[in-house]
């Protein structure tokens, strides 16, 4: 069942009067503000899922997010002509501090870290309608949100300004903090929301979908493995592993249908629902206007058909042609062929059908289609940001890194192990794993068939190359100071703590 996150706007919309004021004008019970908002319970939860809803906007999970780490990788290739140019931009390493993909992605993160920090800045003084657990567990879910935000703004940009209080006025705008600073409010964010969240199991219905223990710790873990922190990852993933609370499901496409929502491989999910249909959702902005998302739409092989996967992706899958003793079925599952069967076995993809070049394979993953004739905007599919199979790999690259070669292996075949998988356990012949270099390419390589589209490959080529440990990317268009994104200029021009001498090397 998936649940509705609700926004009330006033939160967005801070008061800030003098004490000399407060004394003369009494408070307008029909006139909310922050400060009168929060008395109780139910308004703090409504408070945290405003800071869930922002994941729900344009500038993300609607459209944006999802193209900028899909480009910044080596999982996409334009579709054809139709592409918009600052998307193209960012495919052909034309990356300016003006780009709007750059800027919402920007933009969307410190929406959520904003109501994340409203939520916590008013925590503590509630009395009515709320218990300590509860309170305790939205502190949690907050905390949790924050650090997502500012991790996929520091693993980007690197530092970045650094706000743990609402902003009340442009007066509050920060100077950009170290990189080291970001990351160490990050980790002590993760590590408080670890002792407040729940296990998966103890949320009811109607709150399926929250930031759980798992998921705080299985964002920890990445955090610590970008920053090459492989002893610290360890022990969160141990935890999550030896919970019992998650398993591969059987059915590898479970993870990106509508049906199949928070199954027990799903550890956090973004919520989409096509119950409002298409109201608005071009005006998405995270605010309960939209709750569906364009990314079928986007990559559908009947619809916009924006990007396909490289080809550097689809040589990446073992076939038999190619030496292996399998034809690794993950490939059918992420992507549609001419001649393909959809909506339920009743379509055929025709070349007439497809735009752009039909020659080449177009994505499957998250779109509609399964189930429909046609692509439309309002896809309700569920963006499932952590699986339980990315921790199982991510435990496989942690002992090997650790020197442990021997005991990643059970974690680096758990994902060939899936039922509808089933592919020939490593070693391979294509993928020895006798050192711990042959292993470390035969983890890479699991990693990008595992999770093609899923925004991952992204922040994993990232870590890899600046660790000095990458085996197999292709970026013909990436240049050093590509490492990290330019600060949008509009930041700069809005914000009084920053300056053009902060921005980014290259840019």
């Amino acid at each position: 069942m998936k649940i509705r996150i609700f926004i009330t706007a006033c939160l967005l919309m801070v008061g800030v009067a003098s004490c000399n004021e407060d004394i003369l004008n009494p408070i307008n019970p029909n006139e909310l503000s922050v400060g009168t908002f929060f008395v109780s319970g139910p308004q703090l939860l409504a408070g945290v899922n405003a800071a869930y809803a922002g994941a729900q906007g344009l500038d993300l999970y609607i459209r944006e997010y999802f193209f900028l780490h899909d480009m910044l990788s080596d999982d996409v290739e334009s579709g054809g002509g139709q592409l918009e140019g600052h998307r193209n931009q960012l495919l052909t390493g034309s990356i300016d501090p003006s780009n709007p993909i750059i800027i919402s992605n920007w933009r969307g993160f410190y929406r959520i870290i904003h109501r994340a920090n409203i939520v916590l800045d008013n925590a503590e003084g509630l009395t009515e309608e709320i218990t300590e657990s509860l309170r305790s567990r939205i502190i949690g879910e907050a905390l949790f949100l924050r650090a997502w935000g500012y991790f996929e703004l520091v693993s980007l940009w690197g530092g970045v300004p650094l706000m743990t209080t609402m902003a009340t006025s442009i007066e509050s705008a920060s100077p950009r903090a170290t990189e080291e600073e970001v990351y160490q409010q990050i980790i002590t964010d993760l590590t408080e929301a670890i002792d407040r969240l729940p296990a998966k199991g103890a949320y009811g219905t109607a709150d399926i979908g929250r930031a759980t223990n798992a998921a705080a710790r299985a964002l920890l873990a990445k955090v610590h493995m970008f920053r090459g922190e492989y002893a610290l990852a360890k022990p969160h993933l141990e935890n999550i592993i030896n919970s019992g609370e998650y398993s591969l499901v059987p059915r590898y496409l479970d993870n990106f249908e509508e049906e199949n929502e928070h199954n027990q491989e799903s550890i956090f999910e973004i919520i989409m629902t096509r119950s409002f249909g298409d109201a608005d959702v071009w005006g998405g902005d995270g605010s309960g206007i939209s709750f569906s998302t364009f990314r079928g739409q986007e990559y559908s092989p009947v619809a916009w058909r924006n990007l396909v996967p490289s080809r550097s992706l689809v040589q990446e899958f073992e076939k038999e042609e190619n030496g292996a003793e399998k034809d690794d079925p993950r490939f059918s599952y992420n992507f549609y062929q001419i001649g393909d069967t959809y909506n339920n076995g009743n379509n055929v993809l025709t070349p007439d059908a497809v735009q752009g070049d039909n020659e080449r394979p177009s994505w499957r993953k998250y779109t509609m289609i399964y189930k429909q004739p046609a692509e439309n905007m309002a896809s309700g599919i569920n963006f499932r940001v952590i699986r339980y199979a990315d921790v199982l790999l991510m435990m496989a690259e942690v002992e090997n890194e650790l020197g442990n070669t021997a005991a990643a292996l059970p974690f680096l075949n758990a994902t060939r192990q899936r039922a509808d998988v089933a592919m020939p356990l490593y070693p391979t012949s294509q993928y020895p794993v006798g050192n711990q270099e042959e292993m470390r390419r035969a983890i890479q390589h699991e990693r990008r068939v595992e999770f093609p589209g899923e925004q991952i490959r992204n922040r994993d080529i990232r870590r890899w190359r600046r660790m000095n440990v990458l085996t197999n990317a292709t970026l013909p268009h990436f240049r050093p100071h590509h490492d990290l994104m330019p600060l949008p200029f509009a930041e700069i021009d809005n914000n009084s703590a920053l300056t053009n001498d902060d921005q980014n090397p290259g840019y």
